[in-house]
């Protein structure tokens, strides 16, 4: 298998959003790594409707319901590996991953995923809802995850102008995620191709 390709998807698309910044660091680290290659997806270019299909994706495969979904879909198919970016709202995830993800099926199917999630607790209870999402979708959520508390998270907030050097104090964390998830990444690869 040649490098895994790997997703950054921003799960938020409000005004304000912190995400893009959590983004651009993950880009840059990962760029910076030859065992993988990355892309980042942001939702914000995915207008999709709101979920309110008859057949579950799961049972559909690869039939859209609009173009934007289809385009959506195909994107997705390009990574071998995902790492989702989201806050945390009311003690859960951001609406518009959700949205994003119910619209997906075999597109995320046996492929490993990461977050870095931010908030009061790091996003952890964002996290925690997702892998349990994720899980329905027959995907790998993997242990290791990237929390942004609020001593990392307000002052790259206020920062002006913002630098991804507010992020540096993660690196090892964010490192030791990948790790992980490029491993993962090339095994479910190989059991996927071997059918």
């Amino acid at each position: 298998m040649p490098v895994p390709h790997i997703q950054v998807i921003l799960g938020t698309t409000r005004p304000g959003r912190f995400s893009h910044k959590v983004g651009a660091w993950l880009v840059d680290r990962m760029e910076q790594r030859d065992d993988l290659t990355v892309e980042l997806v942001d939702l914000r270019d995915h207008p999709l409707p709101i979920y309110e299909l008859d057949v579950a994706p799961a049972r559909a495969g690869r039939e859209y319901e609009t173009p934007e979904v289809r385009r959506f879909g195909e994107v997705l198919d390009r990574a071998d590996g995902y790492v989702m970016v989201t806050g945390e709202y009311n003690h859960g995830y951001s609406s518009s991953l959700k949205n994003a993800i119910d619209h997906v099926f075999p597109e995320l199917h046996r492929k490993p995923v990461t977050f870095a999630a931010y908030g009061q607790v790091g996003g952890a209870r964002a996290v925690e809802q997702l892998r349990q999402v994720v899980v329905e979708l027959e995907m790998a959520p993997l242990r290791h995850a990237v929390h942004i508390l609020p001593n990392v998270l307000i002052p790259a907030r206020q920062q002006d102008p913002f630098t991804i050097e507010a992020f540096a104090e993660l690196d090892p964390r964010l490192t030791t995620a990948l790790d992980d998830l490029v491993w993962w990444a090339a095994a479910l690869d190989a059991a996927r191709a071997a059918g």
